[in-house]
């Protein structure tokens, strides 16, 4: 794998098919038992490869849940037709997109999924990011403010948002939470020197 290539983008239809099995091999697992008590050699069993092809596609198995959570996830956005541009109509459906998959997945209550929050947060906000950026460098225009720190900032506050929504007892719509983190980032987004 190139340096700058990220393990969730790949277009050799075996390569692609290789990691597709792995990702579906650890969401069947994690049906059955806890991340930390999965190990590298059940997911490639379950995947039907050895742990050499593993290796050759992930680092570890962080790496491989964290891709298969941004498959997903951009998956749902795929499915929406969201992608990022600097109209509010757009991060709106990125914003309801992240509510609706945050709302899709298993509470956090029990232990088990308590322990993929952080890989989810990161699956998570590292696709948001990497669409912010992708509209900045589509529009680029002179400013201080580095598009890289936006979207950062957009992210995570887009997550963190959405997270506490989910975790809101008698929670307003996704549809009205959404309105109103478009209207919290929104001004975030307008200073910055791309997106202006």
């Amino acid at each position: 794998m190139k340096a700058a290539e990220s393990p969730c983008e790949v277009l050799d239809p075996r390569i692609r098919r290789t990691r597709q099995l792995l990702q579906e091999a650890l969401g069947k697992l994690l049906e059955e038992k806890e991340f930390e008590k999965i190990s590298v050699q059940d997911i490639a069993e379950a995947a039907t490869v050895n742990r050499a092809t593993f290796y050759d596609h992930y680092s570890d198995k962080f790496a491989l849940l964290e891709c298969m959570v941004a498959s997903r996830f951009m998956e749902l956005l795929s499915e929406r037709g969201v992608e990022f541009s600097s109209c509010p109509s757009a991060l709106k459906g990125i914003v309801l997109g992240v509510c609706d998959y945050l709302a899709s997945m298993p509470r956090m209550e029990c232990e088990r999924q308590r322990q993929l929050e952080p890989y989810l947060e990161a699956a998570m906000t590292a696709v948001v990011r990497r669409m912010i950026l992708d509209g900045s460098a589509r529009h680029p225009q002179e400013g201080s403010i580095s598009p890289e720190i936006t979207a950062a900032a957009v992210s995570s506050a887009i997550y963190g948002a959405a997270k506490e929504w989910v975790r809101t007892p008698n929670r307003v719509s996704s549809e009205q939470i959404a309105e109103t983190v478009v209207s919290l980032i929104s001004p975030i987004l307008m200073r910055a020197p791309a997106l202006a």
